[in-house]
């Protein structure tokens, strides 16, 4: 039983409220995320579970036992660390021995530790180079070998990933996913990249100045955020927000955007008779944003016409960004566009697909 429980758990430093009344069960053998901005609390979260930070408030649970005042060495997790710190003066091999000679593991089984999680890793053929001698991404298999070789209960990850560039990212990612379903361990992971956490985690925390704004899977987390934030921090590139306001005209309920105006759909206006006439934010994904002339068959359209500020051309879409006289907003079009810097183009907005959130609480209305 590796399931990890925040119950209530606050840390302050001096003043400062890093983390605030953190609540949070992660389950048995799940890939949970904490993403969020620097500075959001993840990783004194993440710190507090391994014991490298005291608890202000509140309590820690690792499985049924309570691991506020147990030291690090006893609470059965594993870290990995941004940076990988690895000792350059020993081994591949003795890196990843080091700690279980440490607990006075035998011989024996120190050997078929190390070199089943070398085969797991694709290191077998770098135990007996230094680390000045791996490249950026084997030091990193390195440092997660020598985690799996602890065989813990809950596997730590802080940035892990940081240090690598982008094609190395992409292929680790999916390393440490495979590895999280071959070992069926509890994996807690950190990271200020939202492509991380929507690729890798099964649930997602979503962090804010220390304060959990949401945790669900990846795909709610997307479809339903529940505030500003998460709807903005989920997904890239960012959405859109038109500060607005609801209106009715004959029956009809619209979002005023000033330079706009756009028909709610009708399954949603019982849900929005209540902020009539009230300020509020309308959010629209950038790939719910169409060219009118290859438009998705199945969707709600609303036409807005602005003026065509820059295009960036990725092979499979063209990323387009309009501005109009008070806001600006990027549309992912159809590769076969015909649209040109300086142009005034209809978009096409899914309504179908569009969040109403109050502009006061910054909280989706649904």
């Amino acid at each position: 039983m590796a399931s990890v429980t925040y119950n209530h758990v606050t840390k302050r430093f001096g003043g400062v409220t890093a983390v605030s009344d953190l609540t949070l069960e992660i389950r048995d053998k799940e890939f949970l995320v904490f993403v969020g901005p620097s500075g959001c609390g993840k990783s004194t979260s993440l710190r507090m579970l391994a014991g490298l930070e005291e608890i202000t408030e509140g309590t820690i649970s690792i499985g049924d036992r309570v691991v506020n005042d147990i030291p690090p060495k006893d609470r059965d997790i594993a870290m990995v660390f941004q940076s990988y710190a690895l000792y350059p003066h020993m081994t591949v091999y003795d890196n990843m021995a080091f700690g279980l000679k440490l607990r006075k593991t035998p011989k024996q089984e120190i050997d078929r530790r190390v070199h089943e999680a070398a085969q797991t890793l694709g290191i077998e053929h770098l135990l007996d180079r230094k680390p000045k001698q791996l490249s950026g991404g084997q030091r990193q298999r390195v440092a997660v070998g020598r985690a799996i070789v602890r065989e813990p209960n809950v596997f730590l990850m802080d940035e892990p990933l940081s240090n690598l560039d982008a094609k190395l990212r992409v292929q680790a990612r999916t390393e440490i996913s495979k590895l999280h379903q071959k070992l069926g361990t509890t994996f807690i992971y950190v990271t200020h990249d939202q492509v991380e956490a929507m690729t890798m985690g099964s649930r997602i925390a979503v962090l804010k100045d220390g304060i959990l704004q949401q945790v669900d899977t990846p795909q709610k987390l997307y479809d339903t955020p529940d505030n500003i934030f998460v709807a903005g921090f989920i997904g890239s590139p960012a959405m859109n927000f038109f500060e607005g306001t609801l209106i009715e005209e004959n029956g009809t309920v619209y979002v005023d955007c000033k330079d706009f105006r756009v028909k709610v759909p009708e399954d949603r206006r019982s849900v929005y008779k209540a902020y009539l006439g009230k300020e509020i934010i309308m959010g629209v994904r950038p790939e719910h944003v169409h060219d009118p002339d290859y438009q998705p068959p199945d969707i709600i359209p609303a036409l807005v016409e602005a003026k065509v500020e820059v295009t960036e051309l990725m092979g499979n879409e063209v990323i387009v960004y309009f501005s109009t006289p008070h806001t600006s907003f990027l549309g992912r079009f159809d590769p076969r566009t015909k649209v040109t810097i300086g142009m005034i183009k209809a978009a096409a907005f899914n309504m179908g697909r569009m969040h109403i959130f109050d502009k006061k609480t910054e909280k989706a209305i649904r």
